[in-house]
């Protein structure tokens, strides 16, 4: 019997960001960093390079790893902080930006707070997001609804790429901001038909062929 794929969490933030992004990344393997991304992986390998270590009570624990089957979720927290007095899990996701307007952040702390609770079989009540660009820790709280939204795009992104099918590009303003721009060509596949897509693919200097924008 085939186990059920694990869906790194990171995919969460992915979906909630873009579908095609997400399926373009977890379904058809493609990457490319930019400038945003690289700072992000500078941040992220700086804190996950960190030794644990114990203040006021407090034991940090950085890089780990967490595999929650019954939600489907597997991924790598970038910090949790545990009271060493109760035992009470606190986890931290750095991001190299400020906070956002959507809820793209707050859905992959509470799903790594999920994944914590599952494996430890007690209650993570919040967390925090410490955003680069800001030095602010920001605490969120992982309420019922978070909670469930959480587990709907969990549901949605499982059923995505379970079907293997990569959605549609959809342009926005989003997109300007997306290491994927240039791969995904969102305003060539939203406007143009295939026969269109073909004559620029092919198109030559001499060929003096309007191609699209």
């Amino acid at each position: 019997m085939t186990e059920p794929r694990l869906i790194p969490i990171s995919a969460l933030q992915h979906y909630a960001f873009c579908p095609r992004q997400c399926a373009l990344i977890h379904t058809e393997q493609v990457w490319a960093d930019n400038f945003l991304t690289a700072q992000g992986n500078v941040l992220h390998e700086r804190v996950d390079s960190g030794e644990p270590e114990s203040r006021r009570g407090i034991r940090y624990e950085r890089g780990v790893q967490v595999s929650a089957p019954k939600i489907g979720l597997v991924g790598k927290l970038d910090l949790v902080e545990r009271e060493q007095a109760t035992g009470k899990l606190f986890p931290v996701e750095y991001k190299r930006g400020k906070p956002k307007p959507s809820d793209w952040d707050e859905i992959q702390l509470c799903a790594q707070a999920l994944c914590l609770e599952e494996m430890t079989g007690q209650n993570v009540p919040e967390g925090a997001l410490w955003y680069h660009q800001t030095r602010h820790r920001q605490v969120i709280t992982f309420s019922a609804e978070l909670r469930q939204r959480t587990l709907q795009v969990i549901a949605e992104v499982a059923a995505m790429l379970a079907s293997g099918q990569t959605p549609k590009a959809v342009y926005g303003k989003h997109c300007l901001a997306c290491s994927l721009y240039d791969l995904c060509n969102p305003k060539l596949m939203q406007q143009d038909t295939s026969t269109a897509y073909t004559q620029q693919l092919f198109a030559t200097d001499t060929a003096n062929e309007e191609t699209p924008e």
